[in-house]
């Protein structure tokens, strides 16, 4: 019985935990909105207020004439074509630079250099190479994504325990065998970590790349839309779908598959 208590009292703290973060955003929130509008007059969309747009546009009603579930596909189409094009030259980089080391020494600064660049400072050379429209914007996230990709698999391939690969080549393991059974799996959790902030990355810049060079649909090609109609609440609404979007990824998804990876190889290598 005291078990099943203190079962419930940790599932309760924890769930507290969870929650308070966002109690205190909406308490944040909703005292900005009523500050701005004593001080300057301006009507500050209120969470609830927020929360009744975002009802209405998912029953069916229009932003920017269109619903908003294909604002939310195509954002959500680039956004995962951008960042699968990242992740896939990131990881091959970083596994071929890890592995050959003259590789690494004439290329190691160019991933360095490239994460110093804001994403917004690519629009001139996306405009040049595509135009106006979805190629540059696919370009502007795979650009800005592959840099924390491509270091964070270099220095997990580079800082692997050197016990690891001595014991390995003591029970005959090959180039190929070493690689594929000793170094990538003992580099996983360094390749994780980079494919989430190249994610975080890459869904920043395409709401900012929506917005200036976007054209149609998208999440941030609404939220400039909707200063212009001075729909200021469907902008809100925009930027709370944009915040829902990019937790439900980072938490739910790989952050899980980043604990139950690690959770899966730590088992591993204790069986063995």
């Amino acid at each position: 019985m005291s078990s099943y208590r203190s079962a419930i009292d940790k599932c309760m703290k924890k769930g507290l935990q969870s929650i308070f973060p966002f109690v205190i955003i909406l308490v944040v929130w909703a005292a900005s909105a009523q500050i701005v509008f004593l001080l300057r007059g301006v009507a500050f969309p209120t969470p609830w207020q927020t929360f009744a747009r975002l009802l209405e546009l998912l029953g069916g009603d229009k932003l920017s004439n269109i619903s908003i579930y294909v604002h939310i596909g195509s954002s959500l189409k680039r956004w995962l074509v951008g960042f699968g094009i990242a992740a896939f030259l990131g990881v091959a980089y970083g596994l071929l630079a890890g592995r050959i080391q003259w590789v690494e020494k004439a290329t190691a600064r160019i991933p360095q250099m490239l994460l110093g660049i804001p994403g917004l400072a690519w629009i001139p050379v996306a405009i040049l190479l595509f135009g106006i429209g979805e190629p540059a914007t696919i370009f502007m996230i795979a650009v800005s994504a592959f840099s924390p990709i491509a270091i964070n698999v270099l220095a997990g391939i580079k800082n692997i325990d050197v016990h690891f690969i001595r014991a390995a080549r003591m029970m005959g393991a090959g180039n190929n065998t070493l690689f594929l059974r000793v170094l990538i799996p003992a580099a996983l959790p360094s390749i994780l970590n980079g494919l989430r902030i190249g994610l975080g990355t890459g869904w920043r810049v395409l709401v900012a790349a929506e917005m200036i060079v976007g054209t149609g649909t998208g999440l941030g090609y609404s939220i400039i839309q909707a200063r212009w109609t001075l729909d200021y609440t469907a902008s809100f609404v925009c930027i709370l779908v944009i915040c829902m979007i990019g937790l439900l990824f980072e938490q739910v998804f790989l952050k899980q598959l980043e604990k139950r990876t690690i959770e899966r190889w730590t088992l591993t290598a204790e069986a063995e």
